[in-house]
């Protein structure tokens, strides 16, 4: 059986086909050639993987997740603010709780009250509190970290996705080359047969069919050709989108169908993909933060203690100041607070079972996905064999029949029949090759593996 690296397409006809395919390529793509950047496909992966906008996007969030953990550790440091307030009062005199006497013992104030005032002060405070325990902040702050673990877990999700979208554009992309090779390799090939038949109808041996039969596979192979190359250009724009590659910047491939490893796993664990793929530690790290969410709104009833302090000079305007104070040390408790924390509890109960319930179907759809790659890559190695055999066959009955043409023997539709099926073959080659390489990298995701493609 022949080797798929030694069948598309080989020989001097290759030589030939790059010749074709520089001359009808437009002027405006040489001139571009200065824009350019070449990737291998571990470097296509490895780049999506990196700056895709999807994965910056979850590097985002994960740093939000990072800057909420330091506003919950931010419940057990100190809290220092200072004060200056400049105040006047008026107060009734009947509301101090005690009559003031002068020495004849007559009252200083109206025993049924007076307004005094306005008394004016300016006040200069500086109050210091600190929480001693609080049960609820220590979960609050468990949670947090938990959620930052959820959301880091969440970019390596989009770096897997990215590096998979990516090596699947990749191969989309050598497909694309490789029809515009064999293509070309076809044109050059009609093109011999054509100088065959004008060379026998010159020589009085062939007939003008044979020639209009050659041309019109030529021109029909031309139109292939174009097809072929604007295949080509869509689908380097598509590589360059999902790379979040400039616009004005052409991404060339320096692989090949053909180069790229035809091995692969032959042992395929299930087990060992559930515990790779990143989107089973996300919904684990989920589930984890969920439960530390529910303990943190389980112990918000418990009592807290805190210790505070106040001290700062305190005069009347033209006044002298005289320093006072204040200290203390508080315990609180929640007693009722209208079923509010009970609903919260309820709610993150059905957070967790919704959780459970997504992480079960993930489980079964990775198991779904790496049978399905297998078997998608086993029957792509059976259909690469059988395309390989058919090109075989294919240049074997070209050969005859163009050797029969070039002898005289038989016309030229024998030979462009021939010529047809290789062309048909070719294609089914490459078909079977992007298969291949499309089932091993659907393997790879399914193993959670997709950035250790090459």
């Amino acid at each position: 059986m022949l080797d798929p690296r030694d069948v598309v397409p080989r020989s001097w006809p290759i030589a030939a086909a790059l010749l074709v395919a520089t001359l009808v390529t437009p002027r405006h793509a040489l001139t571009q050639a200065l824009q350019e950047r070449r990737l291998s496909l571990g470097d296509a992966v490895q780049l999506a993987a990196g700056q895709n906008a999807a994965v910056d996007a979850a590097h985002a969030r994960a740093a939000q997740a990072t800057a909420r953990i330091r506003q919950r550790r931010a419940d057990f440091f100190p809290s220092l603010n200072a004060s200056a307030a400049q105040l006047g009062r008026t107060f009734n005199t009947a509301t101090l709780g005690f009559a003031f006497s002068g020495p004849n013992g007559v009252p200083l104030f109206d025993p049924d009250g007076e307004v005094r005032g306005p008394v004016r002060t300016l006040d200069l405070r500086a109050r210091l509190s600190q929480t001693l325990f609080d049960a609820g902040a220590l979960e609050r702050l468990r949670t947090a970290r938990r959620a930052a673990a959820a959301t880091t877990s969440e970019g390596d999700v989009a770096a897997e996705q990215a590096a998979g979208a990516a090596a699947a554009a990749y191969v989309r992309l050598l497909r694309a080359n490789a029809q515009v090779v064999a293509r070309s390799a076809d044109s050059t090939l009609a093109a011999e047969l054509l100088g065959i038949a004008e060379e026998q109808l010159r020589a009085g041996v062939g007939i003008a069919l044979d020639v209009t039969r050659a041309r019109a596979q030529l021109s029909q192979l031309h139109a292939q050709s174009i097809a072929a190359r604007a295949e080509r250009e869509r689908a380097s724009l598509d590589l360059n989108r999902i790379l979040a590659l400039p616009s004005d910047l052409r991404v060339v491939a320096t692989d090949s169908l053909n180069g790229l490893s035809l091995s692969a796993t032959d042992v395929v664990d299930v087990p060992q993909a559930l515990s790779q793929r990143p989107e089973l530690r996300t919904l684990d790290a989920q589930l984890a933060s969920a439960g530390q969410q529910t303990r943190a709104l389980q112990r918000d009833n418990l009592p807290t203690l805190s210790a505070f302090g106040d001290n700062g000079p305190i005069a009347g305007l033209g006044g002298s100041y005289l320093r006072t104070y204040t200290w203390g040390i508080q315990l609180s408790a929640g007693i009722f607070d209208g079923f509010r924390r009970a609903g919260r509890i309820e709610e993150q109960a059905a957070v967790q079972h919704e959780l459970e319930l997504r992480r079960h179907d993930v489980t079964r759809q990775i198991a779904l996905d790496v049978r399905g790659a297998v078997d998608e890559l086993t029957a792509a190695r059976e259909q690469l064999d059988a395309a390989t055999d058919r090109v075989m066959l294919a240049e074997q009955e070209l050969a005859q029949a163009r050797d029969r043409f070039r002898a005289g023997v038989s016309g030229s539709a024998d030979a462009i029949t021939a010529s047809l099926g290789l062309n048909a073959a070719r294609t089914l080659v490459i078909d079977a090759l992007a298969a291949w390489h499309g089932a091993r990298i659907m393997l790879a995701r399914a193993q959670g593996q997709s950035r250790s493609l090459h």
